[in-house]
């Protein structure tokens, strides 16, 4: 059940509308104010393009654009050939948000009560009391509530105008979100706020009251697939062991809430548990149908995780893996793509890694080449003792280990090629050269939802000269995460109103089912296969940005700055 079932607040509001009852409150004899990142864009929406390629109607907003490009080829003696290229598109963003519903896979964790506190924190106006004064609540963290887009410049001064991303298309509101979903642990979410330990005391009393009577629903527990550790907590199961009633189970489960809650539409978001990797077995899941058939049949290698990314691919709702297993085997994918589904992933981009994201391109477009970068983390929360399980760290080292890649392959200059190292040792190398790169996570009860971070990145510098940077990072781990899973149900219900064509012919069409655009929040971005994944952090909030011009029908970047580089 979702609180908002539970007791329903007077209306809907999308970011697009002003809502019609104040959603400020009172705590403690204090007056809660709206921080900036919760308010509300102003009724009819704050910007308008003026523009014949731009187009507002009553459904939504059509907009022209041209994405510009270049091929190149390189030739018998070296030497590159650019030839540049222009493609036609048209996209169709209906304004209508309607009610949305999120449902998140293990809703009793650490990010779900965070996630659901938050929510009601803000729609409810709630203030609370710490050592340093009145906090309000906020969506401070989230790309889409607390961060901006330079959308061009003010004619008369000169100056950038710079917009939040919530204020660029018709988006849900967190605060309208309809919570619920699925936990193997049975507590209600008021004692399993209780158990994070990651809010503070005079918040979660005051929701205390808005949580006790909310419960997740029962789940899937497959015991092989998750840590033993986690035995203890699995008290809320969908009984049996036949994985083709536990599909149809969470199909129900979708479909229920969908109507009980009269919703428009349903994002659904595991927060789970890290599983194990699940083994690719050629008949198995290699394909959307031996997929459905090793459902059907039981099969030990369908994870948990696939069973809810099924569940939601055949009900037509979006589903986001926010863990580095290998939830999207190509058999998922694949039954995606046939029913036109939205699906991405995987794994939080939360702290550490997102640094390093950035710090190791840096480096390597700094012409300074890393010869090793070294990451040790300990955390003392339930997914840190999860992840004391080897088969479960493996999933999450694979995650964070392969976030360089794309960087350092775009600098053959610091990194040798694979054709370049197999010539020199005359043995076949299918990788170029790379940093060593090691990741430890270590479980430390004491530190609760407080994970610590400590990375040594060792560089080689001009003429034989070496480098050494070392980081120590300190962070609330759901308190980073729970940002992102809004950002991520926020853009996922984004996009499934967003519809294109080429070249002005012919109906327009959803978007591919591999939403890549949410990379920006993912350590290990799920993208369409054949394509190059891409985790300069840089370049995935220019793909975000860029696309949501896009849709608007503007095609400048900015950064040139023409008019301050000529006469």
């Amino acid at each position: 059940m979702s609180p908002t079932a539970l007791n329903p607040v007077p209306g809907h509001h999308d970011s697009f509308v002003l809502p019609s009852t104040n959603d400020n409150g009172h705590a403690n004899g204090v007056e809660a104010k709206v921080h900036a990142s919760a308010r509300r864009t102003p009724e009819g929406g704050l910007i308008k393009v003026e523009s014949d390629s731009t187009v507002y109607g009553e459904d939504g907003i059509k907009a022209k654009f041209t994405d510009r490009g270049a091929e190149v080829v390189k030739g018998a003696d070296g030497k590159l050939t650019v030839k540049k290229t222009e493609k036609s598109f048209e996209f169709f963003t209906k304004s209508k948000v309607g009610r949305v519903g999120l449902m998140l896979v293990g809703l009793g964790g650490n990010n779900g009560t965070t996630v659901l506190a938050t929510n009601l924190a803000n729609k409810h106006g709630i203030s609370w009391r710490t050592k340093d004064g009145v906090q309000q609540p906020n969506y401070i963290g989230s790309v889409v509530r607390a961060s901006t887009v330079r959308l061009g410049t003010d004619p008369e001064t000169g100056k950038d105008v710079f917009v939040p991303i919530s204020d660029m298309l018709p988006m849900v509101h967190p605060n309208d979100f309809v919570i619920g979903g699925w936990d193997i642990s049975g507590l209600s979410m008021d004692k399993a706020m209780l158990r994070a330990k990651v809010l503070e005391w005079d918040l979660q009393r005051q929701l205390i009251p808005l949580m006790e009577s909310v419960k997740p629903l029962p789940s899937i527990y497959y015991p092989d697939f998750i840590a033993a550790n986690q035995a203890d907590r699995a008290d809320n199961l969908i009984p049996g062991e036949d994985k083709k009633a536990h599909l149809d189970h969470i199909r129900a489960d979708i479909r229920k809430f969908k109507a009980d809650n009269d919703l428009d539409s349903v994002v659904v978001l595991w927060t789970a548990n890290t599983e194990r990797y699940a083994d690719i077995i050629p008949g198995v899941n290699d394909t959307a149908d031996n997929l459905l058939k090793a459902v059907e049949s039981s099969h030990d290698e369908v994870a948990p995780s696939t069973i809810f990314a099924i569940a939601s691919i055949l009900e037509g709702v979006p589903f986001i893996n926010g863990s580095p297993q290998n939830t999207f085997v190509p058999g998922c994918i694949e039954l995606a793509e046939r029913h036109k589904a939205f699906i991405g992933g995987d794994d939080f981009k939360s702290g550490q890694t997102k640094v390093k994201s950035v710090l190791a391109e840096f480096l390597v477009n700094a012409g300074i080449k890393p010869l090793s970068i070294s990451s040790y983390n300990h955390l003392g929360n339930n997914d840190g003792k999860n992840l004391s399980s080897h088969k479960q760290f493996r999933s999450k080292e694979i995650s964070k280990s392969s976030v360089v890649d794309d960087m350092v392959a775009a600098n053959n200059v610091l990194y040798k090629t694979a054709a370049e190292l197999t010539a020199e040792s005359g043995e076949v190398n299918k990788k170029g050269e790379h940093p060593d790169h090691i990741v430890v996570i270590k479980h430390v009860p004491a530190v609760g939802d407080s994970k610590r971070a400590i990375d040594e990145y060792y560089s080689e510098l001009l003429m034989g000269g070496r480098n050494v940077m070392n980081i120590f990072n300190e962070c609330e781990d759901s308190l980073l995460a729970t940002p992102l899973i809004f950002d991520l149900a926020i853009l996922a219900e984004l996009l499934t109103r967003v519809t294109y064509r080429e070249n002005a012919q012919g109906d327009f069409q959803p978007l591919y089912s591999v939403l890549s655009l949410l990379s920006y929040m993912l350590k290990a971005p799920l993208v369409k296969p054949g394509t190059d994944v891409v985790n300069s952090l840089n370049r995935q909030r220019n793909a975000l940005e860029q696309f949501l011009k896009a849709c608007l029908g503007l095609e400048h970047s900015g950064d040139l700055l023409l008019n301050t580089r000529v006469w």
